[in-house]
């Protein structure tokens, strides 16, 4: 089964486990690690997740992906928060976080560009709108972003 489709189908599940607890399923990855493939959930709810949330996914997901056996081989299930800098990416994640300062990154250039930083507006339409550092505002189609996460700058950090 290929990667992506393993992702699609693990966030099926993991979503059908996590409605139930009012938690959302922010991201899947599934990739080689260090030691060994790694299947990552990534879980949030209004406060923030603690261990006891991501045990109560991870082990009835655990048990369904057991019985589904979509991935051939051994391989680890994490279940965590997304952090701060969380990923934005359904269209809801645009219109929720509107006001917040993103970092986004395209598929091709827009404007000649692939990297935006800058204070994000929502959606209109099926394009992500930013304004930029100067002001400027800038549409980007959705289906054209490759990654797109919170950006929070730490206060005395060096600007990257």
């Amino acid at each position: 089964m290929h990667p992506k489709a393993i992702e699609q189908l693990v966030i099926e599940q993991a979503e059908a486990v996590a409605k139930e607890l009012g938690i959302e399923v922010v991201d899947v990855e599934f990739q080689p690690g260090p030691r060994g493939r790694v299947l990552r959930v990534f879980i949030d709810k209004p406060g923030g997740v603690s261990v006891e949330d991501c045990r109560a996914v991870s082990v009835p997901l655990s048990g369904a992906l057991d019985r589904l056996d979509p991935i051939p081989g051994p391989y680890r299930l994490e279940v965590s928060s997304p952090g701060v800098e969380r990923p934005l990416r359904k269209a809801e994640d645009f219109e929720r976080f509107a006001g917040r300062e993103v970092e986004v990154h395209t598929y091709g250039p827009v404007e000649g560009r692939r990297h935006f930083t800058g204070r994000l507006k929502g959606l209109a339409g099926d394009r992500v709108q930013l304004e930029m550092e100067d002001g400027s505002m800038v549409a980007l189609p959705r289906e054209g972003i490759s990654r797109a996460r919170l950006r929070v700058r730490w206060q005395g950090a060096v600007e990257r």
